[in-house]
């Protein structure tokens, strides 16, 4: 069975969290075991100490130990009451003289205090046994008895039984079954914070990727709700921007294709109108009417040149073939193409162009393209007796090439998009009062091509200035 994203999530946490809880009840019980041998060890030192001290003082009293050899019952009522107590240090009455005498407790009863240690052996200065095992093993612990600065004897005390045995085991057992407990208790946690934190990172994870299947699906207008200020927010609001721009370019695409349809067809109804009837006779054949078809194919070329030039600016294939060029001849020339069109119009023309050359590498061609697309804008758009300016400039190894008109102006919210394709202000004008709005949209590929930039704003004759920005 194939696992999903939250049930990997979850059980990688629940397995780290796992990994760590054994490794810690592992680390637990070694640091128990240690520290509970040290804590044993030192217990037993302290016994062994007191009753060192107390057969010291036997020591000073009889001159010997051998009111203990050979005798445990004696030995051990004598290391209870002596060891375990930790004093006084001096024999108890029922050692002198009579060895076997009653035990200081009544039977049944213990003295209070820690429990009972495995009871230590008595060795004489030589080492050899006076009561108990004189086996010296691995954990047993060897404490001198001395008198006056001479060792008479040795007490020999076992720290830690291995293993555990008695209450030492029930202290490790009670330890392993609380780690059991804690690691258990541990894991219920990890597996209920697992699955929430799984489900609070997956699900807008899982809400992205069912908006992604219907942004794919062609549905542009779904987006998620941003409700996250973490990489996954950022990454819920880029996925909005993206939906936002197939959006737009979607809608941009449909309105492209109507426009493009809508502009071959008037001139080729025009056409087919017009050789209809002349076909029929309803219309004479004569050079007026050659012209005014000949106007509507030339109309149709440039469309289609246009369109075109705009494909090959999309897959950056308009070739463009440099050379140096002297950019105030060119716009002089340019210009001198619309002087009677704009005469005729009784538009004055003003130049500010230098008399010394402003020399850039360009092709030629296509930047009297450019101007052409400019200037004939001014020629169609600019009022009877207005103005037309062009100026051009050169700073800070730029060129500069203005051209401004007079009123009407464009609004400032149509501004940014007068370089859109086949964008007009007023859409709703026929074609023969405009054109089919690519002339500004070739001209910022033919500009950019160059390496340079092409921008609108108001002019201060109150109609539209366009700069176009070119590396001299």
């Amino acid at each position: 069975m194939k696992l999903g994203i939250t049930a990997r999530l979850f059980l990688a946490i629940l397995a780290t969290n796992a990994v760590i809880a054994v490794a810690v009840g592992v680390a637990e019980r070694v640091s128990f075991d240690k520290g509970f041998r040290e804590y044993m060890r030192e217990r037993e030192s302290d016994r062994l100490s007191g009753l060192a001290n107390a057969l010291a003082t036997l020591w000073r009293t009889e001159g010997s130990f051998e009111s203990l050899r050979g005798n445990e019952a004696n030995w051990r009522r004598f290391a209870r009451t002596q060891g375990e107590l930790g004093g006084p240090h001096r024999p108890p009455p029922e050692f002198r003289g009579d060895p076997d005498g009653p035990p200081p407790f009544p039977r049944g009863e213990r003295p209070p205090g820690p429990p009972p240690f495995d009871m230590p052996a008595l060795l004489d200065a030589q080492r050899q046994p006076i009561v108990g095992s004189g086996t010296v093993g691995e954990h047993a612990l060897l404490r001198p008895v001395t008198v006056d600065g001479a060792t008479d004897g040795y007490l020999v005390g076992v720290a830690m039984r291995e293993p555990f045995t008695g209450a030492e085991r029930q202290l490790a057992e009670q330890q392993t079954r609380a780690s059991f407990v804690i690691g258990g208790l541990a894991l219920l946690l990890a597996a209920g914070v697992g699955f929430f934190l799984a489900r609070g990172v997956i699900a807008p994870v899982r809400r992205l990727a069912s908006a992604t299947h219907s942004l794919a699906a062609g549905d542009y207008a779904t987006r998620v709700d941003p409700a996250r200020n973490d990489e996954l927010g950022q990454l819920v609001a880029d996925f909005n921007r993206l939906a936002q721009t197939l959006e737009a370019n979607e809608s941009m695409r449909r309105n492209f294709m109507a426009d493009v349809s809508h502009e071959l067809r008037t001139p080729l109804a025009v056409l087919r109108g017009e050789l209809e009837a002349v076909e029929d006779g309803i219309r004479a054949l004569t050079p007026e009417r050659l012209r005014s078809l000949q106007a509507e194919v030339a109309t149709l070329g440039k469309l289609v040149d246009d369109l075109y030039d705009l494909s090959l600016a999309d897959v950056g294939a308009l070739t463009l073939h440099k050379e140096r060029v002297d950019l105030a001849a060119l716009a002089d020339v340019a210009l001198t193409a619309f002087r009677d069109r704009l005469a005729a119009r009784a538009i004055s023309v003003e130049t500010d162009l230098p008399a010394h050359s402003v020399t850039i590498e360009a092709d030629a061609d296509r930047l009297t393209q450019v101007m052409n697309n400019l200037f004939e804008n001014c020629a169609r758009y600019a009022s009877e007796g207005g103005r037309v300016r062009v100026a051009l400039a050169e700073d800070a190894g730029s060129a500069y090439l203005d051209v401004m008109d007079s009123s009407p102006g464009v609004p400032a919210e149509s501004l940014p998009r007068l370089f859109d394709r086949l964008y007009r202000v007023d859409a709703s004008r026929s074609r023969r009062g405009g054109g089919a709005g690519l002339g500004l949209a070739l001209c910022r590929s033919i500009v950019e091509g160059h390496g340079g930039t092409i921008e609108a704003q108001p002019s201060p004759l109150g109609g539209l200035w366009v700069r176009v920005s070119l590396p001299a």
